[in-house]
């Protein structure tokens, strides 16, 4: 029986959709909007690229040449950003953006902070610098990590709970600096002595930030200080009910908060087309690397990872998780681990009843990157309602600090040592 039948049979024949647990505010009836605007992101391919998951055949260099290659194919197709992941897997994301920025026009770069990785003075001034370069394109994602043995290399020797609760110092101390404040803070595991930045990012307020993360910490975290919380694709019910909790958490801070979600695509001309594709992708696949892959990853504290393995439990039979939603990717990639799959209708409309629960920012993705981003542009794109493109406004620098006198002038006003130039 081919992945179509399956979808068929099991919402279609068999009968209702399962797992429908909206919040008791969502009326589950009411007609989806096709005018709720969306914001489509694309993703660049920082720890590698190819045609088969798991396999080596087809794959494809991670040099900057082809990664600049995506990300123009996406700033010249419409999509609003690009997502660059981090970790030991992954080509630093830092230096990777900056040098993207350079060759594209008006992509968004969606870029990670670690906290405790860097200090927050340290990834503010990196921060307002990249910002300033880039003519005020930079998104910060904030990453607090769950996987405990990388964040040990990196040095933060810390449980899952503590290190949101270092990120929330640090955010603390850098929403400050961003806005331009000096500041001195003494934390539990941070502290600031007369930290500012004195070349002001382009953003009032400094470069929105991201997050992503399903446990209560994270949602705590995100009412506090994040401008967009991120979810991996899981069910629509799911994701309405993470929605919800994030959203009363934010309002009682007296916040507000934008969501989004993070999903690969498989979107072709017909519904057959796009799932023989699904199929290809995972042709190389055997057992051994599928039960190899989610032992890895079991290993790591990050609940979100737990509930995209819990959609297949690392059975090939279980992959189809809800309409055109399918987990085959999660066999062997940690992170997201879904696809919207279908036809361009099909899977419009799903996006359409994400946005219906709250999502606005979809970061998309497909392999191979490069022919993916042009097919979802062609096929999906015009059928949804894309939000228009956000323009920053100039760089300016405040009065008395253009040049090096000027510079030299307001280190001293400060307090900083000078060092040496």
């Amino acid at each position: 029986m081919s992945i179509a039948d399956i979808v068929h049979q099991k919402y279609f024949v068999d009968g209702p959709r399962p797992g429908r647990a909206y919040p008791a505010d969502h009326n589950e009836d009411a007609p989806l909007s096709a005018h709720q605007a969306i914001r489509p992101f694309w993703f660049i391919p920082t720890h590698g690229d190819g045609r088969w998951l798991g396999s080596a055949e087809g794959a494809r260099p991670t040099d900057f040449s082809y990664l600049a290659q995506v990300a123009q194919a996406a700033d010249r197709l419409g999509f609003h950003g690009v997502l660059l992941p981090t970790g030991r897997t992954c080509e630093d994301s830092w230096v990777v953006a900056s040098a993207l920025a350079t060759v594209t026009q008006r992509l968004k770069l969606l870029v990670a902070v670690r906290p405790g990785v860097t200090s927050p003075l340290f990834a503010a001034r990196q921060a307002a610098t990249l910002d300033r370069i880039s003519g005020g394109r930079l998104l910060i994602n904030v990453v607090v990590g769950g996987d405990p043995a990388e964040a040990a290399a990196d040095g933060v020797l810390l449980a899952h709970d503590q290190r949101y609760a270092l990120a929330d110092e640090y955010l603390h101390i850098f929403r400050r600096l961003m806005a331009g404040e000096t500041v001195d803070f003494t934390g539990r595991y941070l502290s600031a002595s007369r930290a500012a930045v004195l070349f002001p990012p382009v953003q009032p307020g400094g470069p929105p930030l991201y997050i992503g993360g399903s446990s209560d910490a994270a949602a705590d975290v995100t009412a506090e200080h994040i401008d967009t919380y991120l979810t991996w694709g899981e069910p629509p019910p799911a994701v309405a009910l993470k929605i919800a909790d994030v959203r009363r958490r934010a309002e009682a801070r007296g916040r507000q908060v934008r969501f989004g979600g993070r999903f690969h695509v498989i979107v072709r001309e017909t519904e057959a087309e796009a799932w023989a594709e699904a199929d290809r992708l995972i042709s190389r696949l055997d057992d051994r690397a599928i039960a190899s892959a989610q032992a890895a990853l079991s290993r790591t504290d990050s609940v979100g990872q737990a509930r995209m393995q819990a959609l297949h439990g690392g059975d090939r039979n279980r992959l189809v998780v809800y309409p055109n939603l399918w987990a085959g990717i999660g066999l062997v990639r940690g992170g997201a681990g879904t696809a919207l799959v279908g036809s361009a209708d099909q899977v419009a409309e799903r996006i359409r009843e994400y946005r219906a629960v709250g999502l606005e920012t979809f970061i998309l993705s497909g392999y191979p990157h490069v022919e993916e981003a042009y097919r979802v542009a062609e096929l999906l794109l015009p059928r949804l309602d894309i939000a228009p493109a956000e323009t920053p406004a100039a760089p300016r620098l405040q009065p008395g600090r253009a040049g090096e006198a000027g510079a030299h002038y307001a280190g001293r006003q400060t307090d900083y040592a000078a060092g040496p130039s």
